[in-house]
């Protein structure tokens, strides 16, 4: 397996796991229970962030700009629907 197919499959793992984390703590109706999942979902988010900044170091990881006038056409199809 190589190292971009393991910081891929990392970084889909560290996506799953905030939205877990998020859910818990929106969800929780006890103080220290919410707290703890707080301080789970900020080192979560913090490795993420570094996940992906060396997945983009390595062009692992690339984002494609759009162009204004692809966005604007979206949302006006979006408004219209």
């Amino acid at each position: 397996m190589s190292d971009q197919l393991l910081m891929d499959n990392y970084l889909l793992v560290l996506k799953s796991t905030i939205e877990v984390y998020i859910h818990g703590t929106l969800e929780s109706s006890n103080e220290d229970i919410r707290e703890l999942l707080k301080e789970g979902l900020k080192n979560t988010l913090t490795h993420q962030a570094n996940t992906y900044d060396e997945m983009t170091k390595y062009g692992w990881y690339t984002i494609k700009n759009v162009e204004s006038t692809t966005v604007k056409q979206t949302l006006s199809n979006v408004t219209n629907s």
